[in-house]
């Protein structure tokens, strides 16, 4: 068999720490028992075939040496270099983010030189979860878990360990208190938040709202402005770089409706017998689940928005009525409605006169005093109201012969009287 023969090696140089694979490229290589760079030995080599073995080159001195392979033929004589070279140690300059959760986890971009190579990224000595090497310059690495506090981050090449950098645990925050812990649903309460671990909060939220705006005061403390949110019970949760709060038990926030309130109530009356549609307006109307008029019931109501309610008034007795309206915020302050009995005639005088019109008549009667209308037959005229007994009215111009008078209140229309209109004498 003939002596072995080296024709090439790759790559064809690496670092003097040594560890880096070389394959070596010739003849006669099968039963290799050494392979050398210079006076060194290999770390180790396997004979892939025999025209290729791979080998690990030891560590040297900085320069080019010769590759040899031996084996029971001979040892090979050709001038195959390979060149080790200084390689400078890694260097880091940034972390970003510099915190995360003891629980590990976060992924940290490092940022330096000489990073290519990297073998190996620690968190105060403790690997990191796994790590890749995006170019000489920048790592990205997964923190692993560790107590809170800081922790000193490395980067490992061939060339060596790197300086330092702080990466700091936090751990998760934890809420107990909020005081107070209920509010309008329109939200804007300032809620003072207790708890521990709250330094860096990123997040205040109420069921997953965010807070209208939060302040720090101390790792203990945090005051928030609550958001509007429907009635009834919101998880409040505080979120820091080390996770968020109290997951499997939440502080709870209850938000109640604010107490309605009536501004107005058109029209202002309305006949005893009910029936009359009556426009409420006013604030936090919305949610309403009654109407009353003296604690009876409306008999209809339809919320049209958070300021108007349409309803329609029960029947009731003659008088004023105090109308509220309720929601789960509470019921509202008063606002009076009149009730009236439907208007009666009693005379007219004078009761006749002539077609052509303009006579003054005065009509006595009850409940006149919201005359809205004054009729002869289907004619309405113009009227004055006196006093709740009285009314003056102008007969308008019509045929001769009786023709009837009623007058109209809120209440309804009166029953209805004679009045006779006479011709004048011809010539």
């Amino acid at each position: 068999m003939a002596a072995p023969v080296v024709l090439s090696v790759s790559p064809q140089q690496g670092p003097a720490s040594g560890g880096t694979a070389v394959t070596v490229t010739g003849t006669s290589f099968t039963g290799a028992t050494t392979v050398r760079f210079g006076t060194k030995a290999a770390t180790s080599f396997t004979v892939n075939s025999s025209t290729q073995i791979t080998a690990i080159t030891p560590s040297s001195s900085v320069g080019p040496v010769n590759v040899s392979v031996t084996t029971s033929q001979g040892t090979s004589s050709q001038q195959v270099t390979f060149t080790f070279v200084a390689v400078a140690a890694p260097s880091l300059s940034t972390l970003t983010p510099s915190q995360g959760p003891t629980s590990g986890g976060t992924t940290v971009t490092l940022t330096g030189t000489n990073l290519t190579g990297a073998t190996a990224v620690r968190f105060d000595g403790i690997a990191a979860a796994s790590f890749t090497v995006n170019s000489a310059t920048q790592i990205t690495a997964v923190a692993p878990p560790h107590a809170a506090g800081a922790a000193q981050v490395t980067v490992t090449t061939s060339g060596g360990t790197s300086n330092a950098l702080s990466f700091t645990y936090v751990a998760v925050p934890s809420l107990t208190g909020l005081v107070p812990n209920q509010g309008p649903v329109s939200g804007g309460t300032t809620v003072t938040l207790t708890g521990v671990n709250f330094s860096g909060a990123t997040a205040v939220s109420f069921d997953g709202v965010p807070a209208a705006s939060f302040t720090v005061n101390s790792a203990t403390q945090i005051t928030a402005v609550a958001p509007s949110h429907a009635a009834g019970a919101a998880q409040v949760t505080v979120t820091t770089p080390g996770g968020t709060s109290n997951p499997d038990n939440p502080q709870a926030y209850f938000y109640y409706a604010a107490t309605p309130s009536l501004l107005s109530v058109l029209p202002l009356s309305g006949p005893t017998t009910g029936g009359t549609t009556v426009t409420l307006t006013g604030n936090d109307l919305l949610g309403a689940t009654a109407v009353s008029f003296d604690g009876v019931a409306a008999t209809s109501f339809t919320v049209d928005s958070a300021t108007q309610i349409t309803a329609v008034a029960p029947p009731h007795a003659a008088g004023i009525a105090e109308v509220t309206v309720t929601t789960p915020g509470g019921t509202s302050n008063p606002a009076g409605y009149v009730y009236l009995t439907a208007p009666a005639l009693f005379s007219l005088i004078p009761d006749q006169g002539p077609t052509h019109g303009g006579t003054v008549v005065t009509l006595t009667g009850t409940e006149l005093a919201a005359t809205s209308e004054v009729r002869f037959g289907s004619t309405p005229t113009s009227f004055t109201v006196v006093s709740p007994t009285q009314v003056t009215a102008v007969v308008p111009t019509g045929p001769d012969g009786p023709v009837t008078v009623t007058a109209t209140t809120p209440a309804g229309t009166s029953n209805a009287l004679t009045y006779t209109r006479v011709s004048g004498p011809s010539i």
